[in-house]
């Protein structure tokens, strides 16, 4: 989690958000039917919009993924994706099985 974003993903407001979004998604992958894991937010949240309710707590920005398709979302935007995946919170981490051999 990047450091400018902790106070809103620690948020009462997230919180709440994530798991009633949750729950009206029955707990399911919304793309695979999965166990999600992740309320994914479809525009990504940067500094200049994490203060802004219609795109951090707007359900039409909401998603809920399993680990695998957030991870598939998230590696298609990446120049060099291979090697890379995130962990369960969603952070960007480095796979041991791809790590490059120097």
């Amino acid at each position: 989690m990047q450091k400018w974003a902790e106070k809103f993903y620690k948020s009462k407001a997230w919180e709440e958000t994530r798991k009633v979004y949750y729950i009206s998604r029955f707990g399911l992958c919304e793309r695979c039917g999965k166990p999600g894991s992740i309320v994914h937010h479809k525009i990504r949240l940067t500094p200049k919009n994490i203060n802004n309710p219609e795109i951090t707590l707007n359900w039409s920005n909401l998603e809920l993924l399993c680990i695998d398709c957030h991870n598939k979302e998230h590696s298609k935007k990446l120049p060099i994706a291979e090697g890379l995946c995130f962990d369960e919170q969603g952070n960007l981490v480095q796979s041991e099985k791809h790590t490059p051999h120097l």
